[in-house]
């Protein structure tokens, strides 16, 4: 049985990915921030699901956690905590602190997280790393608006790439996905796929993904996106 860990677990996608890991017999660590949602807490009532609080843009935080689970196996991290914010990303109206926060979340968690567990996934026969991005921060991309998240989003996919080469020596494998235009909290009522497909896709990857492949942006279909 492969143990699986998922930032950003008490909703959404990041929820959706701790169910289905569970009911396909994976151990799954499920991280949250604040407090735990109803629906979080009740499949912590399983052997298999354990919860943790985590901030992760929080040094210290990131650090107690990766004590708590010294000498634990990781298979599979997920790096799937993430925010669109600020509110207005216009040209003319973006603010500094809401794109520094965007960016804080969004590209450099991923990195400090993937770097606190990476002995554990070193202890895992085949360790995989999964950093949920968007293809809204290719550079093939031309829509307009949104200046923090797409940024922030172009940055963690060099991050990742950068990360695959330099842990490839170690056999774990990197991979940026897209998870879709999901409907979520953040993807809103109009988005093009249900949490369920989006995260039965990722699934499928964090299943068929090799060494051989590390460094390569997907799609939750299996499809390569252009960067």
């Amino acid at each position: 049985m492969e143990t699986v860990l998922i930032t950003g677990a008490s909703r959404g996608i990041g929820l959706e990915l701790t169910k289905q890991f569970f009911e396909l017999g994976y151990k799954v660590i499920a991280t949250y921030r604040g407090k735990k949602t109803d629906e979080l807490s009740n499949l912590t009532l399983h052997n298999n699901v354990l919860a943790y609080e985590l901030e992760v843009t929080n040094e210290a935080s990131i650090s107690i956690l990766s004590h708590k689970l010294k000498n634990i196996t990781i298979d599979i991290l997920i790096n799937n905590a993430g925010i669109i914010s600020p509110n207005n990303q216009q040209l003319e109206a973006i603010e500094v602190e809401g794109w520094l926060n965007a960016f804080a979340v969004n590209t450099i968690a991923p990195l400090l997280v993937s770097r606190a567990l990476l002995e554990n996934l070193k202890l895992s026969k085949k360790p995989r790393i999964i950093t949920i991005s968007s293809q809204m921060g290719s550079l093939k991309s031309e829509g307009t608006g949104l200046y923090a998240y797409r940024s922030s989003k172009t940055a963690v996919n060099k991050v990742m790439q950068l990360m695959s080469l330099e842990l490839k020596e170690f056999g774990v494998a990197v991979y940026p996905v897209h998870p879709g235009w999901v409907k979520t909290d953040m993807g809103g009522a109009e988005a093009d796929i249900s949490v369920q497909e989006s995260a039965s896709g990722i699934v499928a990857l964090a299943n068929n993904l090799s060494i051989e492949q590390t460094g390569q942006f997907f799609n939750w279909e299996g499809n390569l996106v252009e960067w």
